[in-house]
């Protein structure tokens, strides 16, 4: 058996092709792998000694920087007092603490926390409440989720089957899934003025076949891996009307726009709204140890307990895992004692004006930002295998999808810092000129 101790960079990328499948990616022919040896604040130090600016907060999690002393203090404490204990009958003070604290700071209402293992099963959880309330309201028909066109929410079945059925990564799949209803992505960008037509279909939809509909299900303001699109918060607004008028659910997942990414803690609160049930994830531990939760109000948990069965049928066997909690704790802490508005505002105003020229090239359709989100929205799709290699050469870490180039830097991150992801973004759309 390898040695894993002292691999060589060499050896550590045979043996990787040999044994480890990568996400979204070909076993055989997997593309580039690039060894990491280890990272420091919004730092990613390659095993050959280079070192890169991630751009991507490892997937939207990381948003305090890496090997930040706070959280790591908060694992090592709370690791010499127990690591993982089943959570049927029993509690313990990190996931008590942490359920009291989202209770808090999420919209109001939402004071159930359910914890889960992963963004995906934080969905599944959603979904699974949502038919169980109806069930339990006698109304058993309602097994019908409506969604929107370019929404992504998790790669496991439920999850998948919420997803854009056609133009998203799921497609696949279509055939295997539970059919659902969609509507059109908002049509209107997050400045722009809101008009009824925008949401014509949807209010259509939700009218047809609203006997069927156990909730609505999307993501607030910011549709995340359907093209990073940004609509307008007048449209979170309506959905969440036309959902009380009909007696629907709403479900809405901010698992990638929690915790301040859009400007806001939680995207939501740029409509003013709250919904029945939410979905975090990814920066709920600031990328230390996987943990989400589904959130739910009153409603939705007297409404399940009050069935025939009692009790919610759902229960992971990592559920509130202690260290998870206890680093989420501590993230959270660290956010809200922070001056996070300002810096996601930085950030902003920065990638605002560094991006800005991406737009003088004909190829390129749109250059948008919001929060600490920036965004470069090409003609065509882009070949990653061919961008990548030259974002290392410049010394950053952006891992573009589609058509879309796009920067989510930690919140810690400095101008200059920054400054060298906008440069490497324009360096590289100048190269797709030629």
């Amino acid at each position: 058996m390898a040695d894993t101790q002292d691999l060589s960079n060499h050896e550590l990328v045979r043996l990787d092709r040999a044994h480890v499948w990568h996400p979204y990616t070909s076993f055989t022919q997997p593309g580039m792998i690039t060894p990491v040896s280890h990272a420091q604040g919004v730092e990613l130090h390659l095993a050959d000694g280079r070192v890169l600016i991630d751009g991507m907060s490892s997937w939207w999690s990381t948003l305090h920087g890496y090997n930040h002393p706070v959280l790591n203090q908060a694992v090592i404490d709370q690791v010499g007092k127990m690591a993982h204990v089943m959570f049927a009958g029993i509690t313990h003070e990190p996931a008590v603490k942490l359920a009291t604290t989202l209770a808090k700071i999420t919209p109001e209402g939402l004071n159930k926390v359910f914890f889960s293992d992963s963004g995906s099963v934080a969905v599944e959880v959603a979904l699974k409440m949502a038919i169980q309330y109806w069930h339990s309201q006698g109304q058993a028909q309602r097994t019908m989720f409506l969604t929107l066109k370019r929404g992504y929410h998790g790669d496991t079945f439920g999850a998948m089957s919420v997803c854009d059925p056609h133009s998203g990564m799921h497609h696949l799949f279509h055939h295997a899934l539970s059919h659902h209803l969609f509507a059109e992505a908002p049509p209107c960008a997050f400045d722009e003025p809101f008009q009824e037509s925008h949401i014509a279909k949807f209010a259509q939809l939700i009218q047809q076949h609203r006997q069927k509909i156990a909730a609505v299900i999307l993501e607030p303001i910011v549709q995340g891996a359907g093209g990073m699109r940004f609509y307008s918060p007048d449209y979170l607004r309506r959905v969440r009307e036309l959902c009380d008028k009909n007696g629907i659910l709403l479900i809405v997942d901010e698992i990638a726009t929690g915790f301040g990414r859009t400007g806001k803690l939680f995207a939501c609160e740029h409509a003013g709204i709250s919904p029945d049930i939410l979905c975090i994830g990814k920066a709920l531990t600031a990328g230390y140890i996987t943990l989400a939760a589904t959130l739910c109000n009153d409603k939705v948990s007297n409404g399940i307990c009050a069935g025939d069965n009692g009790i919610f049928m759902h229960g992971p066997t990592y559920m509130a895992n202690p260290l998870a909690c206890a680093v989420a704790n501590a993230s959270i802490e660290l956010l809200l004692n922070s001056d996070w508005q300002n810096a996601v505002a930085t950030i902003g105003t920065q990638m605002r004006e560094e991006l800005a020229p991406c737009s003088e090239f004909s190829f390129v359709t749109d250059v948008r930002v919001l929060g600490a989100i920036g965004v470069v929205e090409l003609e065509n799709t882009i070949d990653v295998s061919k961008l990548m290699p030259q974002f290392i050469e410049n010394g950053v870490w952006i891992r573009p999808f589609g058509n879309i180039i796009y920067l989510m830097p930690p919140f810690i991150i400095t101008k200059e810092q920054l400054s060298k992801l906008t440069s490497a973004v324009l360096k590289v759309v100048a190269t797709l000129a030629k």
